[in-house]
């Protein structure tokens, strides 16, 4: 049995897992999909003082206080950079870091630095009634949708779990200064779909920071595959499995 910790992006929050959760229980697997501060269950703690350091601290906390060994930490988009300073906290419980259509930050660096299209988002919040906050990014015209979901229903669950993100989480740079980390090995998922304009990966290097081969895996779809393609993330996800 393998645990994995599925930490969800911005704007959303733990209920984006539900299709992609049961199907790794199925196969026996414990799993964690919790709603990091400010989201989900913890929405009425959203402040202009959470961040990026406390969204870290949610994941270490629960880690620790389920005494989780061998985790497959799984990070979607901003979540990135969570897993990212999480895992340096922590490496010698972490099996395995996925970045899943994710931000992957170098040590010192922000959401901005590994992905400067959010500066924009920054900006846009520091002309408004409420600096410290950013709306949810809006629906766009098909192919791209909502967060890459097109189905209308799915689009309309989706709607009901996001809510504003803090920019603080964007200008707080991740840790990841811990040797040890750097053993940790790494899977990297793109979703291969239509890309919002603006929006670029950064190349993945071809040797891992442990030395061994870089591991890539696509999805042919948008940004939120735990929700349009649930069977597909997972059968990638229990690849890993030890």
């Amino acid at each position: 049995m393998s645990t994995y910790l599925l930490v969800h992006g911005a704007w959303h929050d733990g209920r984006c897992w539900e299709r992609t959760a049961p199907l790794l229980e199925a196969a026996g697997h414990r799993v964690f999909r919790p709603s990091l501060t400010g989201y989900g269950d913890t929405a009425h703690l959203l402040g202009p003082e959470v961040g990026l350091d406390t969204h870290v601290e949610d994941v270490v906390r629960l880690i620790k206080d389920e005494d989780l060994t061998d985790v497959i930490l799984v990070g979607h988009s901003y979540a990135g950079l969570v897993i990212s300073s999480a895992a340096n906290e922590v490496p010698e419980r972490v099996a395995h870091l996925v970045y899943l259509d994710a931000m992957v930050p170098e040590h010192g660096e922000t959401a901005v630095d590994a992905q400067p299209a959010t500066q924009w988002l920054i900006d846009a919040a520091a002309s408004s009634d409420t600096p410290w906050r950013i709306p949810p990014l809006p629906e766009l015209p098909p192919p791209l949708g909502l967060f890459g979901v097109t189905d209308p229903a799915d689009q309309e669950w989706l709607r009901g779990m996001l809510s504003d993100h803090p920019v603080r989480c964007l200008q707080q740079p991740a840790c990841l200064d811990n040797p040890a980390l750097r053993q940790v090995p790494r899977t990297h998922i793109h979703c291969t779909g239509v890309t919002p304009e603006g929006i670029v990966r950064r190349p993945v290097p071809a040797v891992q920071p442990n030395g061994t081969p870089a591991r890539v895996r696509e999805l042919p779809t948008g940004h939120d595959c735990m929700i349009t393609m649930p069977v597909e993330l997972s059968e990638l996800l229990l690849d890993l499995a030890g």
